[in-house]
């Protein structure tokens, strides 16, 4: 199964990213994930399911961590492919 991540961590800051947005930056670009778009007001990935959901939860208790006071997420299927062909 192939997902798509969409997320924003909050709280906002116009003038400097927080250490939690540039930490969910990190969690993204580490984790190999496909389509990686990062935004100042949101954030997409995609990636094999089991790709995507270790990013999830690296994402969440990592930008918590790091200072955010919410994270508003949501995953969708993209297609119905298997993880072993969706990963390749």
């Amino acid at each position: 199964m192939r997902l798509r991540v969409e997320f924003t961590t909050e709280p906002f800051d116009l003038d400097e990213a927080p250490a939690h947005a540039v930490v969910a930056r990190e969690v993204v670009e580490a984790a190999r994930l496909d389509a990686v778009d990062v935004g100042p007001f949101g954030n997409t990935a995609e990636g094999g399911a089991d790709r995507v959901l270790t990013a999830v939860d690296a994402l969440l208790r990592r930008t918590l961590e790091a200072g955010a006071t919410r994270i508003s997420l949501q995953v969708n299927v993209v297609d119905g492919r298997g993880d072993a062909e969706a990963e390749r």
